[in-house]
């Protein structure tokens, strides 16, 4: 490979995207396997990301009247058989608990002891034990809504596992609440679906759709699935988020009961919602370059690396006089409200290597400074959604103005440059010949970075569905909510369909 075409991360994505995607994360230092099978460390700067998404998205949640709680991580197995067909979803997921404490053998060996009355469920997800406290604490009309989110961690046991896309624990939030009528509960459903997708595009930068998902691919015990998708550089669809429409399933199961307006008692309605650690490795697959990690400004832990660089102690006081100088009036001024952060690189390394440092993790702005730049009054600015090599010379006074208005500037370009992706590779396809051939690499020997999302029409048999993710690995991401009705024929069998849906490969 010529010096020319070397990039920081290798392979890059169009050789092998998975390993790629492994190595974004290695270089950006955000997380690495635990030694516990399936399970991740999520490293200082990846969980500064999440605390940026868990801070920003509390905020949002409280804004629409939501209030935080925390349950129990244990969920007793009769909860779960309440609801039949909830626990036939997750029952290949759970860890379970059988035992209260170890005792040793004669040779020292320890080994499971007390084993408990009733084994515990490890929490895979919360409807069933929230739904025991709701049952508590709603009595009456006046008691609802009753809006509650947890953060908290979550145990699914995977078979197969990837960093922060799929892990056997990972970290999240689940809102659950609990309605007077029908109506309301689904008008929730879908607000949420709503601040989901705006904090995607909004704070991460990731075009999404917004959409309602097959009776195969619901929530278990759910009426109604809504979900946001994003397509990643690999043409992959990903889920960033869910929103489900409970109706009366789990009231029933936890006897969540009022007393309504006019005395009687009935079941009441209920909804449950999530996004995960998952988002980052969104953040991680839709932005992301072959030099690293690329994050939107305002989602990023830190804005601006400040990089002194200098020869001796005369030239390390002036040029570090100026870098203090920088760092404090930045950290005096925000945009779009949040407020700039800055690092000062001032570690024993070539200049050369703190800027690829940052340059991997993601860094929005770079800012050199040396003996030159302070005798011509300027810096050198670096953005991370431009060629690493590009730099700009900025004048000392302007070097606050231009960090302001440059930041918000980036995370609009970062949103539109994902968003002209996913336009480019979304097709209208109505033959199911080309349908397949849309899907179908070209030959074994072709990296898995084909297709992307097919605007195609389905009679709503979920037969079709099924065989067409038998033949291809496609599924029927969404139903889109806000396309238009339009008459057609199912891609598959041919029989009249009312509306197109979105089908992708997905993670």
């Amino acid at each position: 490979m010529n010096k020319a075409e070397r990039t920081a991360i290798e392979p890059k994505r169009e050789e092998n995207y998975s390993e790629w995607y492994q190595q974004v994360i290695k270089a950006a230092d955000l997380a690495e396997n635990s030694e516990v099978r399936g399970c991740m460390v999520i490293k200082p700067w990846g969980f500064a990301i999440w605390e940026n998404i868990k801070t920003y998205l509390d905020r949002m949640f409280k804004e629409t009247g939501h209030q935080n709680a925390y349950f129990p991580i244990f969920i007793p197995l009769h909860y779960f058989e309440k609801e039949a067909e909830h626990i036939e979803g997750f029952a290949k997921e759970c860890a379970v608990v059988t035992h209260s404490r170890l005792e040793a053998d004669e040779q020292g060996k320890l080994k499971p002891a007390g084993e408990l009355t009733e084994p515990y469920i490890v929490r895979p997800t919360s409807e069933t034990i929230i739904g025991a406290s709701f049952a508590r604490w709603v009595n009456s009309y006046r008691d609802l809504p009753l809006l509650i989110n947890q953060w908290a961690n979550i145990v699914r046991w995977e078979m197969r596992t990837r960093l922060f896309l799929r892990t056997t624990e990972f970290l999240w939030q689940e809102g659950h609440t609990v309605h007077e009528t029908e109506e309301d509960a689904r008008l929730e459903t879908l607000r949420m679906l709503d601040v989901y997708a705006k904090f995607a595009e909004e704070y991460l930068a990731i075009p999404v759709i917004k959409g309602a998902k097959t009776e195969s691919e619901k929530f278990p015990g759910a009426v109604d699935t809504y979900c946001i998708e994003a397509m990643m550089q690999d043409k992959k669809a990903l889920q960033c988020g869910t929103s489900h429409f409970l109706g009366q399933n789990f009231a029933r199961a936890s006897n969540i009961r009022f007393q309504n307006r006019e005395g009687e008692f009935q079941y009441a309605w209920t909804t449950s919602w999530g996004v995960s650690t998952r988002l980052i490795g969104a953040l991680i697959m839709t932005h992301s370059d072959d030099n690293g990690l690329v994050l939107p400004p305002k989602i990023a832990p830190a804005h601006i690396a400040i990089i002194p660089i200098y020869r001796n102690d005369e030239e390390k006081d002036k040029v570090m006089t100026l870098a203090h100088k920088l760092s404090n009036e930045l950290r005096q001024v925000n945009f779009d409200g949040i407020p700039i952060l800055t690092e000062l690189d001032n570690r024993d390394l070539t200049s050369s290597e703190r800027n690829w440092y940052w340059i991997k993790k993601g860094m929005p702005l770079r800012i050199e400074i040396g003996p030159r730049d302070i005798s011509s009054n300027s810096v050198m600015i670096s953005r991370r959604d431009e060629n690493p090599k590009d730099k700009h010379r900025i004048m000392i006074e302007e070097v606050v103005d231009y960090c302001k208005t440059t930041l918000p500037e980036m995370q609009k370009n970062i949103f539109l440059k994902a968003k002209d992706f996913r336009e480019q590779n979304t097709v209208k396809i109505d033959s199911k010949e080309e349908f397949y051939r849309y899907f179908t690499p070209k030959n074994e020997e072709e990296p898995e970075i084909h297709g992307g999302f097919a605007h195609s029409h389905w009679c709503g048999n979920p037969l079709c569905e099924e065989k067409i993710k038998e033949d291809l690995k496609v599924t029927i991401r969404c139903i889109p909510l806000e396309s238009e009705k339009e008459e057609g024929k199912c891609i598959y069998c041919g029989q009249p369909s009312s509306q197109r849906v979105i089908f992708a490969k997905a993670y």
